[in-house]
């Protein structure tokens, strides 16, 4: 395969920025992101009116880019014969719906046995480039011991449209999860919590904004200056006393939103290890035992939806409670 070669002109009073420039003009076809265009910058693979261009070089109306997209390199991470559940798969993208106990991305701490070793094994060869690279997009991300669906990109297209639609908080992503105690209108701490607020329907709405602790940086606290703008919504789908088993939908997406969301609210998720503390339930709860050994954060990503970027088409899906969620409702329920 030969590389891809991009042409166009730089259109009517452009940024004065090389950069900046081309990432407004590049044609939507190339599907080529501003940070991919920033290192196709940097490796001398963009041209102006003939000549190696750099980041901050101006440019005019008119000035012919040429830029040589190399073909896709293969991935540095291993395949690996993983099984996985697939709801769906396409030319441009697929849909997992991903176990507890799974990291998505390899990292210093989990070089194997992730999603996305697993994903390299079942695509073989049938994988375009997304960013230079023969590697699944990886668009977005649930905890390792958080279940449920991902939606991962398999070609530049796919991982450009997903990209946007992600950023736009444009995709419907819904939760369950169970949460200690039970999030009433009417509890008067609740309404004097900072950021809790409650919305039509009796949902539970917090905003905050997150940033990395202080002091733990692999966990996220609240916060009011700085960090991000964060947006959860909460609905109690079933009380049981002592727990509620909840729906919660994400305005944003951000790292550990809804357990740091929901712990801020006093609600924390039975089995967090890092944002549930120390709750117990009454020594005599029948459900005592099954909470307290409950081995991860009860949260499962149920619902997604998007547009496919590359058919247009609405897509929806849906994964049942996994069944350590089951046997705790059961439990609690009892």
């Amino acid at each position: 395969m030969s590389d891809t070669i991009v042409t166009f002109a730089i259109a009517a009073d452009p940024p004065p920025r090389l950069d900046k420039a081309i990432a407004r003009d590049v044609p939507a076809e190339a599907h080529l992101s501003r940070s991919r265009l920033a290192r196709l910058i940097a490796e001398g693979a963009v041209t102006v009116n003939g000549a190696t261009a750099a980041a901050r070089d101006r440019v005019s109306a008119g000035d012919a880019v040429v830029v040589r997209v190399p073909v896709a390199d293969d991935p540095e991470t291993r395949a690996e014969d993983i099984s996985l559940r697939i709801l769906h798969e396409d030319a441009d993208l697929i849909v997992i719906d991903k176990p507890a106990g799974m990291v998505v991305h390899p990292a210093p701490g989990s070089p194997g046995g992730t999603l996305v070793n697993a994903l390299l094994h079942h695509f073989g060869g049938d994988l375009s480039g997304v960013g230079g690279e023969r590697r699944p997009g990886i668009v977005h991300r649930i905890d390792k011991d958080t279940s449920g669906l991902l939606v991962v990109a398999k070609s530049d297209a796919a991982h450009h449209g997903l990209a946007a639609q992600f950023e736009a908080h444009s995709v419907d992503r819904r939760y369950m999860a169970i949460c200690h105690g039970v999030p009433d209108a009417g509890d008067p701490r609740l309404r004097g919590t900072r950021g809790v607020s409650w919305e039509a329907g009796d949902t539970l709405k917090i905003t905050t904004r997150l940033a990395r602790h202080r002091t733990d940086r692999q966990r996220q606290a609240v916060t009011w200056d700085g960090g991000r703008h964060a947006v959860t919504r909460a609905r109690v789908l079933e009380a049981m006393g002592v727990a509620a088993l909840l729906e919660c939908r994400l305005e944003t997406g951000r790292t550990h939103q809804i357990r740091v969301h929901l712990a801020h609210s006093g609600h924390a998720l039975i089995g967090d290890p890092v944002y549930g503390g120390h709750r117990r339930l009454p020594r005599d709860h029948p459900a005592g035992s099954a909470v307290e050994t409950f081995p991860r954060q009860a949260l499962h990503a149920a619902t997604l939806g998007f547009v496919h970027p590359v058919t247009g088409r609405s897509e929806r899906f849906e994964s049942p409670l996994p069944v350590d969620m089951e046997a705790l409702l059961a439990a609690l329920r009892a």
